[in-house]
């Protein structure tokens, strides 16, 4: 994305948390970010589109820096979910997101709404399989399930926590207090050996996030994350830092991921000399060309 794109998102950003998103019209955009008509409409088709670039642009950050957290730690420790969890409720909480989202339940405009839906839905997808690396594949048939009843905790402990003190909400707290309930909650349903709803039903709910390619993206991730962690702290480690980030958000964030940049990142981290291992790099080549035959 271009600066000057970015930089008008970044001013109805300011605009609709000010004023409200029905309220703040394309000319006050136009006029705050100091940008002609045409060249809005050559951005974006509507102001419903430079709402939903929004939304992607920050989560896409978010999602970033929450799959950074994982680098270096067990991926089956609690206390790293607890802060990835802490990381989305601050996103939301410091760019005044939940009330855009319910602002926009009460339009009558189902293109946002469809958007707001399948955000919630990749949601619970992420939480759910970082179930799977916390709690293990024996109790996947349950996984979904706790999934849901995690989010409906967390969403309900902090509304409530906010009306009871009447003050900024400790994320912290309301998470973590949240998330040791985990534990107990997730062994008496599978206990029980009854559920709700069978993880099968995301293929459905989210067609593009295939499990098979679910789990190809997220071995790529964890080598991104272990190759990461070899690259000397010095100023000529930067370049490589930024080919493995570009492969990472390429595979992980792009609708039609382009395999020849990405194979051309690879090349380049493989040429000598280099301080990564060729041993991991192969590997990394050879998950990429599985991801990209599944998807042909």
């Amino acid at each position: 994305m271009n600066d000057r794109k970015q930089h008008v998102i970044t001013c109805a950003h300011k605009l609709f948390v000010e004023k409200g998103f029905q309220a703040t019209s394309i000319q006050e955009i136009l006029d705050y970010s100091s940008i002609s008509k045409g060249t809005f409409y050559n951005y974006f088709s509507s102001k419903n589109e430079l709402l939903i670039e929004l939304f992607k642009t920050l989560y896409k950050k978010m999602e970033h820096e929450r799959n950074e957290l994982l680098i270096g730690q067990d991926s089956s420790d609690l206390d790293i979910f607890i802060r990835q969890v802490e990381l989305q409720m601050e996103t939301n909480r410091t760019n005044k997101l939940i009330s855009l989202f319910e602002e926009v339940y009460f339009l009558k405009d189902e293109e946002l709404k469809a958007f707001i839906r399948q955000g919630q839905i990749k949601l619970i997808h992420w939480i759910y399989h970082r179930f799977l690396d916390i709690f293990g594949k024996d109790k996947q048939p349950y996984l979904l399930d706790c999934a849901i009843m995690f989010m409906g905790i967390l969403n309900h402990n902090i509304k409530f926590y906010a009306m009871a003190y009447e003050t900024k909400v400790d994320i912290h707290r309301v998470v973590r207090f949240s998330a040791k309930r985990l534990e107990k909650m997730v062994y008496e349903v599978s206990g029980t050996g009854d559920s709700l709803l069978q993880p099968e039903i995301l293929a459905r709910w989210l067609p593009d996030h295939t499990d098979k390619d679910n789990s190809l993206k997220q071995q790529i991730l964890k080598k991104v994350i272990l190759l990461k962690q070899t690259v000397p702290p010095i100023e000529e480690g930067q370049k490589y830092i930024e080919l493995l980030d570009f492969i990472h958000d390429e595979i992980l964030h792009s609708k039609k991921p382009r395999y020849h940049l990405i194979s051309s990142s690879c090349e380049t981290l493989k040429k000598e000399p280099t301080p990564l291992s060729k041993q991991e790099l192969l590997a990394l080549d050879k998950l990429i060309s599985a991801f990209f035959q599944e998807k042909n």
